[in-house]
This record gives C-alpha cells, structure tokens and sequence, in this order.
C-alpha cells in the first residue's frame, strides 16, 4: 500500500499504526506547496483531487481519503496488532473518540492555531472555544492509559495531535496533568517514537526547501 504524507501532519497518526502492526507501506512525501509528490514530481491531486493528507492507496487499488476512514481500515488490515475495534459498542466508542479527535481538537482547535494567515480574532475565538474540550479529555484520561482499554488507532490520532502543541505557547500541557501523563508516556511508544522521528527529520529537510526557494 501506498501512504501519501506531509511530514507531522495528521497522516503521521497512519504511520504510527502501521508501526504498531509491525507493517510494510510506501511512504509517499507530498509537498504542501506544490501538490507534488517528491519522489517522482506526479502531481498529488490525481490521485486526491482535494490535496489533502493522508490518502491511502490499498493493495487492491482503492484510494481512501480522511484520516478516521484509513486508520479504522489499516486497523482491521492487521487484526493482529490489536489496534482495532471490534463490533458493537467497542467500534462505536473508536468512532466516538475518532470523530472527537478529527472535528473538535484537530479542525476545531489546533488547525486554526497552527495556520500562519489565520487572523488573531480566529486564533482567539479556537483557543476560547477550545480550551474546555482540553478540559474535557483531560477528565476522560485521569487514571487512564488508553482511550479504549488498550491502544488503539484512536490513541494514535490522539497522540500525533497533541505533538503540535510543543509548538503552541497557548497551550502547556502541564495545565492539564491527566493530558501530561498520556502524552509523555505515549510520545515514548516504540512506534509513535519512530515515528515522530522519521518524520521530524523530514519536516527540517522541507522547510530548508521552502527557505531555499524563497
């Protein structure tokens, strides 16, 4: 399967799954700017008119897009990893927590944050909005490892969002001990860790490219 990517975007979540399973992909590296995929210069928008990341190209020549639907299928491709759901209330709490992670924390909260051009009224309006759902998840984690009873795709979304607040003063963890703990202890996982490392080196090498055609 074909994985296209922006270095510590959403698509990293994928990445960590696939490195729980213990799984093999083609990481394909897409260019914010151009639309274009690094390693062969095809432009990215034929294989998902939108541009946007992760899109998954399956074994079986399927494109999927948006971040819930690959996870939950990367995760049902490899039921061995246990990083799946299983029928019943169980899939419907990952839907659950998926859906909070993608609407509320991700579009909700961080995107407007991390966007450069975002006017300060906006960024305001997000944090406002924002910061109760903090609390919220901080109330769902307390005495909690997972948000299931093991790790899961959900923890994997979860924990590739909380990495962007590292580069948002706005928003210091620590204000929320329950929210501390699950990320640092997460952020050591064997597969988030390599993860977050993989992709960090690639994130320096594209900003340095963006620099340079600056």
């Amino acid at each position: 399967m074909d994985l296209y990517f922006l270095p510590m975007a959403c698509s990293m979540a994928t990445r960590i799954a696939l490195n729980e399973a213990g799984a093999t992909a083609t990481y394909l590296e897409v260019d914010p700017k151009t639309k274009r995929v690094l390693s062969d210069g095809s432009d990215f928008r034929a294989v998902n008119p939108l541009g946007l990341v992760p899109t998954l190209h399956t074994d079986d020549g399927v494109v999927l897009t948006e971040n819930a639907a690959i996870l939950q299928y990367v995760a049902d491709r490899f039921p061995d990893s246990a990083i799946a759901a299983g029928s019943g209330l169980d899939r419907s709490r990952l839907q659950q927590w998926l859906c909070f992670i993608g609407t509320e924390m991700h579009k909700g909260l961080l995107n407007p944050l991390l966007t450069e051009t975002a006017p300060a009224e906006v960024k305001a309006y997000a944090l406002q909005k924002g910061l109760p759902l903090l609390d919220y998840l901080d109330a769902q984690l307390e005495g909690r490892d997972y948000l299931l009873d093991r790790f899961s795709v959900a923890d994997a979304y979860l924990v590739t969002v909380l990495n962007w607040t590292t580069a948002l003063p706005p928003i210091d963890l620590n204000r929320w001990p329950a929210i501390k703990r699950y990320y640092d202890m997460h952020r050591a996982r064997p597969s988030v860790a390599s993860a977050i490392a993989q992709e960090y080196e690639l994130y320096r090498a594209q900003i340095a490219r963006h620099r340079a055609a600056a």
